[in-house]
């Protein structure tokens, strides 16, 4: 039964080839290479390299912030004229991350071993994306390797500064909802249940709203409460694990971009992605359906990326990118016009940049829109949850007062 087996073998020219054969067995893959000429470097069952590449997922990550310090570290002597092996010693030796300082010390031994650097790269998708590693291939093809790492160190330090900024945005509601949640636990945990003891031995009758937040407070402190912690944990855990499937990632992708509110803003962030990274591809060198192939994979939406990949399939018979895009409903007319305005003026990756620059300003403006209308709807919700607890509470006194009175 012939099975996949991957290959890694060089020409006649000493160029690097990697592939993919089928074979009955790995000495019929070795024969068929050298049929064709090519001197083999290894080969290994397909099945084998899958499971190598998913061991990726439990081994430590580098921060991202590490690996643009070490890209522009890296551009900085490459340019300087310093040699690549060098330079990649010196960078693993003064690194401060010793997750990122054991990855680069591998890349420097396979490239010392004959493989390029894009290949070495490749081998540690967890720091390096797919983006990453085709621009600095592109980089290697044209000769301007330290000109592409210096865009690369751009490209990531600008998707940082857009997270960071969504983050400082949203710290401050998750602070407070998480302190509104820890406030009314406590209520209902121990005051509620401390006025019932009040109220039981005045006798005193409680209203329709005493006997309902009593209730809730005897259910959360219940195993009925426990079991629908319990229950909600399940939830969350089985949501997550089906938003990891391709109908759950695409539903919610969908239902991300038709939001109240914080539509606009994963629009906006699609967008934004999009446009810089095919922009930064097309300006590095990479061939256009390659770049469109990344740019399909790292948009972050299954929407988006449906559409792109209509795109490539467009220009593989010869369309233009701005044709298929302005027939889409994701795309915004703006975008679709400076595109086909680049493509005739064969500024194609600067309209890009500017349509990115433009997306990452409507992202901040727009994630600071959100901000100042959550934090005062938190403190009005919170302000009114408390408030109804206490009126709850003091009800059955005011009853008692008006008794006493007459």
């Amino acid at each position: 039964m012939a099975q996949s087996y991957a290959y890694r073998a060089r020409d006649r020219s000493g160029k690097v080839i990697t592939g993919v054969l089928e074979a009955e067995t790995a000495s019929g893959v070795s024969l068929r290479l050298k049929q064709m000429g090519y001197f083999i470097i290894g080969i290994e069952e397909e099945k084998a390299s899958l499971a190598k590449k998913e061991l990726h997922i439990f081994k430590p990550k580098a921060k991202s912030k590490d690996v643009t310090i070490f890209t522009r570290q890296f551009a900085t002597m490459i340019n300087a004229g310093l040699p690549l092996v060098k330079c990649l010693d010196i960078l693993t030796r003064q690194t401060e991350s010793p997750v990122l300082a054991e990855v680069i010390a591998d890349v420097q031994h396979e490239v010392e071993m004959g493989r390029s650097l894009s290949e070495a790269l490749a081998k540690h998708p967890n720091e390096f994306k797919d983006l990453y590693v085709s621009m600095v291939k592109a980089g290697e093809i044209g000769g301007v390797l330290d000109d592409v790492l210096m865009r690369v160190a751009d490209t990531l330090e600008n998707e940082q500064e857009i997270k960071r900024k969504i983050k400082s945005a949203m710290t401050y509601p998750a602070v407070m909802f998480g302190i509104s949640i820890l406030l009314l636990a406590v209520m209902l945990l121990f005051i509620v249940p401390a006025f019932q003891n009040m109220f039981d031995a005045m006798g005193a009758k409680m209203p329709a709203l005493t006997k309902a937040v009593v209730g809730l407070s005897h259910l959360l402190a219940s195993w009925k409460g426990l079991l629908i912690i319990v229950a909600l944990g399940f939830a969350v855990w089985g949501f997550r694990k089906w938003i990891r499937t391709e109908m759950g990632r695409r539903k919610l992708d969908a239902f991300k971009l038709k939001m109240p509110a914080v539509g606009p803003l994963f629009h906006k962030l699609s967008m934004s992605r999009f446009s810089r990274t095919l922009g930064t591809l097309v300006s590095s060198g990479v061939p256009i359906l390659q770049a469109l192939e990344i740019t399909s994979a790292t948009v972050g939406n299954k929407i988006v990326a449906d559409q792109v990949d209509n795109v490539r399939s467009g220009v593989k018979e010869g369309d233009s990118i701005a044709g298929p895009l302005s027939q889409s409903k994701v795309f915004p007319p703006m975008v679709t016009q400076m595109l086909a305005i680049g493509e005739e003026t064969g500024a194609l990756d600067t309209m890009l940049n500017k349509v990115a620059e433009f997306y990452d300003s409507e992202v901040s403006a727009t994630v600071e829109s959100l901000t100042s209308i959550l934090e005062p709807i938190l403190i009005v919700g919170l302000g009114a949850t408390v408030g109804l607890i206490v009126i709850s509470l003091y009800m059955p006194i005011f009853s008692l007062i008006g008794q006493m009175k007459s």
